[in-house]
Parts: structure tokens; sequence; C-alpha cells
């Protein structure tokens, strides 16, 4: 049976055009959740449904090495990272991940969040306004590095770049560039702090990432390279500051959905849920990418080795056919939801210790739930007129004024 394909010599210009929907457009056009396109000149099969997804996570048929673009390694991923590897090796690396994970160590992170929160509402309060997702982006810095032991030399700066990192992936032209030399910047940083941990010079948190990576033996034995432990670290800290995202979103929607506040505030909404559902409304990743293994067939279709295959995420957390009445905001569909590591798919999908699900999904749940208590039960503020439009072509998408809050307060205790 033939894939439904997409005519045309090449369709990468449309996918940064038409971002986040890109897949789903077609998907819906095709009336499939399987067809095929191209990509950077590639053939390219796109995926999505919830049948989709656990084929795209079944790890006999697909792999990442080699499946993303250069441009996403040389900004977002790093060289040598967990997302570009497969099999015993990732298991491996992953467990190192998982290995920090703990109960114990993520409530240590909430504390960090919670007291930088606190710092950064003092100051706002002796400003006429302040921008949360650039505020936000140095609350979550230092309370990462704090809580991966890693000495921060200059907040201001490593925070500048560490935003580069998941801002410049889709960029083009010198955007792009910038966040090439941010990744130069910033493993190197982190390499030299792995070094001085093994040199003795450098006395770490004995839990933190950085004390585990540098130690860490991979699948042969051996330490990891510094610079592999290095992207690894960044790895930890990257995606943390990277929340800043979905804490933007979800000062937006509070400020769009008053009725959730009210009823956050007066304790009959979930805190819980609402994230979920923030997390489910809003664009974050657009996509993910893997690799056919080797030759298969699947609901008639065939897929060749080689070919590179994207799983629709975006598209899925929208998909009516997965979630009633998708593009209404309403966290209590989470009520019910049966929790299938297929449907809900912001950060990727399938197995958290074995698969590529992202090891970070849990700090990203707690860190928005600790957020998202202070903006509604722990801060006064305004929401001045401002541009809260978004775009779904701008890759990483956010509010374009970025969230400016005035009159910001702290609720008397």
């Amino acid at each position: 049976m033939s894939m439904p394909k997409e005519e045309g010599l090449d369709h990468s210009l449309a996918f940064l055009k038409e971002g986040y929907e890109f897949i789903l457009h077609r998907r819906k056009s095709f009336q499939s959740n399987v067809f095929e396109t191209t990509l950077l000149g590639k053939k390219a099969i796109c995926l999505g449904g919830k049948e989709g997804a656990e084929l795209f996570y079944d790890s006999d048929k697909f792999m990442r090495a080699g499946a993303a673009p250069n441009r996403l390694v040389k900004t977002l991923f790093g060289e040598g990272g967990v997302q570009t590897l497969d099999g015993e090796q990732h298991h491996n690396r992953k467990s190192m991940f998982m290995s920090i994970m703990t109960r114990t160590q993520l409530q240590k992170l909430d504390k960090l969040i919670e007291t930088e929160w606190m710092h950064a509402s003092e100051r706002w309060e002796k400003a006429d306004q302040t921008t949360l997702y650039d505020e936000s982006q140095l609350i979550l810095m230092k309370a990462a590095c704090a809580w991966a032991g890693v000495p921060l030399d200059d907040e201001e700066k490593r925070t500048e770049q560490m935003r580069h990192l998941f801002e410049s992936p889709a960029a083009i032209g010198p955007s792009h560039w910038q966040g090439r030399v941010s990744r130069s910047g910033v493993d190197e940083w982190i390499s030299n702090l792995v070094e001085q941990v093994r040199r003795g010079d450098l006395h770490p948190i004995q839990e933190g990432a950085l004390y585990v990576f540098s130690w860490h033996r991979d699948a042969n034995g051996e330490l990891l390279p510094k610079e592999v432990a290095a992207v690894e670290v960044v790895n930890i800290l990257r995606p943390i500051v990277a929340i800043s995202i979905y804490i933007a979103f979800a000062a937006l929607a509070l400020h769009q959905f008053p009725e959730e506040k009210e009823r956050l505030k007066k304790g009959d909404g979930s805190i819980h849920r609402f994230v979920q559902e923030v997390r489910r409304y809003y664009p974050f990743f657009p996509a993910t990418m893997a690799k056919v293994k080797h030759d298969f067939e699947w609901q008639g279709y065939q897929f060749k080795e080689g070919t590179m295959t994207l799983l629709d995420l975006y598209g899925n957390n929208h998909d009516p056919h997965l979630w009633e009445q998708p593009d209404l905001f309403r966290p209590d569909r989470f009520l019910d939801w049966e929790e299938s590591p297929f449907d809900f798919i912001p950060q990727g999908g399938g197995d958290f210790h074995m698969g590529h699900r992202c090891a970070g999904e849990w700090v990203t749940i707690q860190v928005m739930e600790v957020s998202v208590d202070y903006l509604v039960n722990r801060l006064q503020y305004k929401v001045p007129d401002q541009d809260l439009s978004y775009s779904h072509s701008s890759m990483p998408s956010m509010p374009k004024s970025q969230m400016i809050l005035s009159h910001v307060r702290k609720v008397p205790d």
C-alpha cells in the first residue's frame, strides 16, 4: 500500500513557516496519521496519533544515532548527548540521569526554586515592571546550578548563554550562530569544572549532576570524556532554564482564563491539572526525530532503513481523536486521563527509565507547580497592556511581550 505523499521537491521552508502545525495540517488533509514528505532534501516520514507514537518509541524499529540535524546537535543537544544514543549506551546514560531524580533530590530542587522566587519577588517590588520570561530564566538558572552542584561564576552571562541554546536551533542567520557560540562557551565552562572535580580541586555536592556525571562510567566501564560529561550536565541545566517558556505561558493562561486562577485561589482546582493543561495547550516542542533501524512494514506501509521519521508532539496534544475539544483550555480533562505514555507527549513519549521520554519531565512539572503556586497565592500583580499573542511558526513560541508584570507585591503572610 502506498503511503500518502506530499508532492514537491522540498518542504523545509513550509515547516519553518507553519512550525508547530506543519505535521498536524497534513495529517488532517491526508486524513492519515502517517505520510511522506521531503525535509532538508531528504525523504521523511511523519507520524501522529497514539499508535504512531507507540511505533516511534519501539527501539527495535527506530534509532536516534544520526537522526538529529546538525543544527540541533550544535546548539540544543550537544555532541555525544543522551538524545543521540541507542541500545546499551542509551540505557547506561539514561540510568545516570534517573539516578539524580530521586524524591529527596526533587524536593531539594523545589526548595531552591521557592527561595529564588522569594528573592526575585523582592526585586520586583522595587521595580515599575518586570518581564517574567527573562526573570524566570535567572530564577531557574540559579536554582538549577545550586541543585546540580555547579558554581555559577557570572549568572547573567551564563543564563543568557543557556537561553541561546534553546532559542537558536530553528533560527536562521545571526541568531542561530549566536546559539553555536554560546554552546561552545557553555561546554568549555562545564568541561573545565568536570576536570577540576576529577583533579580534586573542586568538591561539589555528591548527589548533584556535576559530581555524579563527572564520575559516571559508561557501558564499557570507562569514565565519560570530560566533554561528554559536560554536555550531559548542560542537559540538566538547559531544560530547567527552558521551563521559563512554560512559566510565561502559565502566567498567560492565568490572565486569559481568570476563572481558572480564581479556582486555584479557592482550592477548587488542582495546580497539577492546571500545569498539565498548560503543557498540553501551549506550544513547546513541535516534533522529535529518529531514523528507521531496518526495513519493516506497519499498517501496510513500508518503512525503509535510514529514513528520517518525525513524531508530531504538538499535533498529538491537539488531536481531536485523543482529546475532547482540544482547542479549549480545560484543566479538568486530566481528572479522568488514563495517563497513557503515547497521547500526552509535550516532551516526548514512551518509558521514562528505558526509553527516550525526557528524564526531566518530572522536574518540569514540579518547577511549574511551585511557580504557578507563587503566581496565584504568593504574589499580587497587574498585567499591563502588551502584545500577548504568540506564533505557531516561531520555535520556540512564547507571548511576544514575554509577559510583562507591573505593581508586583507579595501577599502578606
